[in-house]
């Protein structure tokens, strides 16, 4: 299976990682959004993650700008069709997934795989609104995508063997190292991550510590790069959110029970970097 354009579901932080480093590893880019501005501050990230590269003399200007001219951008899906392998980067929400897994059916050739960055939904749902089952594979990527090694590779109950060859094989082509997971609500990373950050919200809820202690006490304790509250913010406090709730209805085991200031903070809007506020402000 020879892939030498990637067609990019979501414009969003996610989105505009992968396809950074899919442009750093030759190939050329499709990537659609919804809206001609959500696009244009995609294309904006990417520009500005290539300038980074310049700087640090991973490669030339004339490189930034050769790798600028194979991102093509779109709102329309059909436009992906000429992609050769399909990474959905939307939000972390089924129904969402659903929509765009049956549009990416319909558009692109029965051949190509078709890949969600799904942090917790199961793989297998996922695949089986599709006409190409043992096509669909998971391909999780970590925020900041340039920046971070890992890809979480999820089969999938009927993804063959030759599709999860192929996504390993792409994610080591875009300088990551990839490891597989088993299709269960979280997979391993999350599985293990999210709880840990829930717990730290709890603490922080029950007075144990501020969010400043919390955090200095991981970091400079357990040698964790940053605490459980400040990567909450990076990660999306939606996000946690949202795979929690998955995690709690997937297990049913109520260890996974979203922490109460945690709905809270989502329900007023503070989500972390993104809005400028979480348990930190930014």
């Amino acid at each position: 299976m020879e892939i030498r354009t990637l067609g990019i579901v979501g414009g969003g932080t996610m989105g505009a990682g992968i396809a950074q480093v899919a442009l750093q590893a030759g190939y050329g880019v499709l990537l659609r959004d919804m809206s001609e501005g959500i696009l244009e501050v995609a294309r904006g990230k990417v520009a500005g993650g290539l300038a980074k590269g310049v700087e640090k003399g991973k490669f030339s200007a004339g490189d930034r700008e050769a790798m600028l001219g194979r991102l093509k951008t779109t709102t329309a899906m059909a436009d992906l069709a000429p992609a050769d392998f399909v990474v959905e980067a939307a939000t972390e929400n089924f129904e969402i997934k659903r929509g765009l897994f049956l549009e990416l059916d319909r558009f692109n050739r029965p051949e190509v795989v078709l890949a969600s960055n799904t942090s917790s939904i199961s793989i297998t749902k996922i695949a089986a609104v599709t006409k190409r089952p043992d096509r669909v594979v998971g391909m999780h990527f970590f925020n900041p995508v340039p920046l971070m090694a890992l890809v979480e590779v999820i089969r999938g109950l009927q993804t063959s063997d030759a599709t999860a060859t192929a996504t390993l094989e792409l994610a080591k082509r875009l300088g990551k190292t990839p490891v597989e997971a088993n299709d269960f609500p979280g997979f391993i990373a999350n599985r293990i991550l999210v709880p840990m950050v829930n717990e730290a919200i709890y603490a922080l809820m029950e007075g144990v510590g501020t969010a400043e202690a919390i955090d200095s006490v991981m970091r400079l304790g357990a040698n964790h790069p940053m605490g459980p509250l400040a990567l909450a913010d990076l990660i999306g406090l939606d996000v946690c959110l949202a795979v929690l709730k998955v995690l709690h209805e997937e297990l049913g085991d109520d260890k996974y029970r979203p922490c109460p200031l945690l709905v809270k903070m989502v329900d007023a809007g503070f989500l972390g970097r993104k809005t400028g506020r979480g348990f930190h402000t930014y």
